[in-house]
């Protein structure tokens, strides 16, 4: 094709509409709408294809024109609460732009403690989203999220909620508090505690009753199971003063890593011990702070990417097949191991815990 052919004179002018770009590629108006509508039935190569020439021709699609021709927003809801920790900002950010990679825009619904929930969740529905990401449901009730929920894909990501039939995604949080217990035996400490944060969640009784389970197995003691009653720096530093007051404890797993951060300060810095020659300290995350020399924090690693990854798959095959029963879907985390249980010494372990 020469530069003076008319048809390459055509393609120089951007198409507006989905019949221009469907006109000028030889394909029809309904395969352009499905190549820009997640979860749509059309091949693959058929997508590439018309999003590549799309790209070119510098054509986007009227999200309006769009939404009133499939009834589809592409949008899709991010409902949060208990913002204060910091594992949660890390993992929007993530899930934000994996749903754009899959042409989904995200919008953020923020539920606060002493808010009017219902009146949050009605606006939830109002504005037509396609699916809905729930990252944290701690002020939520399952009647609402049900209702919240109706008729759209909906995936429970960080968390699952008994009884309510609903598609999620999380860490293997069982596997996570086994690890931490054999580190803990591993490394010689018999006397160890644990420290809660919300003392209901998933998240939480997942951690706890599989880190005291495996502690009894191992033949250590349970000097210390305090409720935090928040994932907060403040909790994780109370809870710390009461196991320095209390019975001799030689390891504490704290159920998050805010928490953590929290309890090293106080334990070092209140009560005077020695981290880890005195009480060796882990959490649970692995967020941005653990590797902060002041903490240099022995962690459980929410395999954070694998989980945002599996989110999107699953939104889209909700999208595609309504129908899909919902289903639980951990995934396995990874250990790290720092100075916070192992000093400069990170290398060998004396001791080797039993099998599960």
């Amino acid at each position: 094709m020469t530069k003076t052919d008319p048809e390459a004179l055509q393609l120089r002018h951007k198409p507006r509409t989905a019949r221009e770009l469907a006109r000028l590629m030889g394909v029809s108006q309904s395969a352009v709408s499905r190549a820009f509508t997640p979860g749509s039935s059309i091949s693959p190569e058929l997508r590439q294809r018309i999003l590549r020439a799309a790209e070119e021709l510098d054509y986007q699609p009227n999200a309006i024109a769009s939404m009133l021709s499939t009834r589809r927003s592409n949008i899709a809801g991010i409902v949060v609460s208990e913002m204060q920790n910091p594992f949660y900002p890390s993992l929007i950010e993530k899930l934000s732009r994996g749903l754009q990679r899959v042409g989904l825009q995200s919008l953020m619904f923020n539920i606060t403690r002493g808010s009017n929930i219902e009146e949050q969740l009605l606006a939830l529905r109002k504005y037509n989203v396609d699916a809905v990401v729930i990252i944290s449901a701690t002020v939520l009730s399952g009647a609402s999220l049900r209702w919240a929920t109706e008729g759209r894909a909906a995936v429970l990501v960080n968390r699952t909620i008994p009884d309510l039939s609903l598609t999620s995604v999380s860490c293997n949080n069982i596997e996570g508090a086994r690890a931490i217990a054999d580190h803990f035996y591993a490394i010689g400490r018999q006397r160890v505690a644990y420290v809660a944060g919300l003392p209901h969640t998933s998240t939480n009784l997942e951690r706890q009753n599989a880190y005291v389970t495996r502690v009894a197995e191992l033949g250590m003691r349970l000097s210390h199971c305090i409720a935090g009653g928040e994932y907060s720096y403040e909790a994780g530093y109370r809870s710390a003063l009461e196991i320095a007051r209390g019975e001799a404890t030689d390891a504490v797993f704290f159920a998050n890593d805010i928490l953590a951060a929290g309890g090293m300060d106080a334990l070092t810095e209140a009560a005077g011990l020695r981290v880890p020659e005195d009480i060796a300290v882990a959490g649970f995350d692995d967020v941005e702070l653990t590797r902060w020399p002041h903490y240099s924090l022995t962690t459980f690693s929410q395999p954070v990417d694998a989980m945002v990854d599996k989110a999107v798959e699953l939104i889209l095959g909700q999208l595609a097949n309504p129908e899909l029963a919902p289903s639980h879907n951990p995934l396995s985390g990874e250990l790290i191991v720092r100075r916070s249980t192992m000093g400069g010494n990170t290398e060998a372990l004396p001791l080797k815990a039993p099998s599960a």
